[in-house]
């Protein structure tokens, strides 16, 4: 693709805290920049009222179709189809074999760090890859199963997989004017494994037990994902096809350790938290939903109050009023016996309220990049484009 027809450069947001997959996304989406959206968290875009480009094209008279975009709303009057991410609120449709996998995936998600898939998810999982799955790609999605336990980036190639047959599948069916299909698995590899990638000409290294010498999950996915492209380009040779990065990565200079809550409720409950509900996003973050203002102030005093023995704080908090967005920032190592402290009390033992979730080996870069089959060869110099762009780019190809 390259070859024929080059790519750009794309550019986002100049405040390193705007430079988040979930804020660019919504500007690719809603052609809006960050200072005009203001959707600074994950699952925040359903009910902000942006009209997204599936709302914009569909308005216009155009079958549209999504599986999985990041932090997109669903406000479509029939959609072709349309599932959202696993971290974002939002209806699923098409069929109840397509929105009971959407809940065995978003379940299998969230408990990620915890290697936990419950009985029925595990069911949906086979129905769903029956009905969405294709059987030219059996053995690789055997191959991923047998080698998680050990090679815990074979979820994610998985599930990437079974997103883009799913996509495949959908769109053979439906024939959509446009569609997309967002993939996190690269992303979240080299966020979490690039110090293991040949390309990765720096001096960390991972932990043995983290991966083994020798595994590469960064080539892994690429290759992946050459296929997945691969067959995505074949489905008809009239397509336009548009690969949007959004973002790059760059490496840390050292190791940040990610950590999740256990179990959410029950911690809350532990510290004496006075809540209604706990929603769990992505990896290290959570949603904790208040009766008003002031329990929410006061739960946010409670998080905030937390620290280790050298008073490093544990949590990031924002509130938003009745409810509060919570990240756990401890960068730290969790072991044994590490005491948690929390206005006036301790927990023990806070190592049994977190499961390690990843290593950070690299972070967030502006720049991003663009491949469209329909536009003229351009070398990188040539051209960079605001990522707020590819919005109008995608209209414009329906004029």
């Amino acid at each position: 693709m390259i070859a024929q027809h080059g790519y750009a450069r794309t550019l986002s947001e100049e405040v390193y805290e705007h430079i988040e997959p979930w804020i660019q996304w919504v500007s690719v989406h809603t052609g809006k920049s960050y200072a005009e959206h203001k959707v600074f968290r994950l699952g925040d875009a359903p009910g902000s009222g942006l009209e997204q480009i599936w709302e914009t094209l569909e308005k216009r008279g155009l079958k549209v179709g999504a599986i999985s975009p990041m932090n997109a709303g669903n406000s479509l009057a029939a959609p072709a189809f349309f599932v959202p991410d696993p971290w974002t609120i939002a209806p699923v449709s098409g069929s109840k074999v397509l929105q009971r996998l959407y809940r065995a995936i978003a379940q299998a998600v969230n408990d990620n760090a915890q290697a936990r898939i419950s009985p029925r998810s595990a069911f949906d999982l086979i129905v769903g890859f029956l009905v969405y799955g294709r059987w030219r790609n059996l053995a690789r999605y055997i191959g991923d199963v047998l080698r998680a336990p050990r090679a815990h980036w074979a979820k994610a190639l998985f599930l990437d997989r079974l997103l883009s047959d799913c996509f495949i599948k959908l769109w053979q069916k439906n024939r959509p004017d446009f569609s997309s299909l967002f993939l996190n698995g690269a992303a979240h590899l080299q966020h979490h494994y690039l110090f293991n990638s040949s390309a990765y000409a720096g001096g960390q290294r991972n932990p043995a037990w983290y991966v083994p010498p020798g595994a590469d999950p960064v080539l892994e996915v690429c290759r992946l994902y050459d296929q997945l492209v691969g067959d995505i380009l074949s489905l008809d040779p009239a397509l336009r096809v548009l690969i949007v990065t959004g973002l790059h990565q760059d490496p840390v200079s050292a190791p940040v350790y990610y950590w999740r809550l256990r179990d959410h409720a029950a911690f809350l409950r532990q510290i004496g938290c006075d809540f209604v509900t706990v929603e769990p996003r992505m990896s290290r973050d959570f949603v904790v939903n208040f009766d008003n203002a002031a329990q929410a102030s006061a739960g946010q005093a409670l998080l905030n109050s937390g620290r280790d023995d050298k008073d490093t704080p544990l949590f990031e908090v924002d509130n938003r009023g009745t409810s509060l967005f919570v990240t756990l920032t401890y960068p730290h190592a969790i072991e044994r016996g590490f005491r948690a402290r929390f206005a006036g009390q301790t927990v023990a033992s806070f190592a049994d309220d977190v499961v390690f979730e990843a290593i950070k080996n690299a972070h967030h870069n502006q720049i991003g990049y663009l491949l469209d089959t329909g536009a003229r060869r351009a070398a990188p110099k040539d051209e960079a484009i605001a990522l707020t762009d590819v919005w109008q780019r995608v209209v414009s190809a329906f004029n």
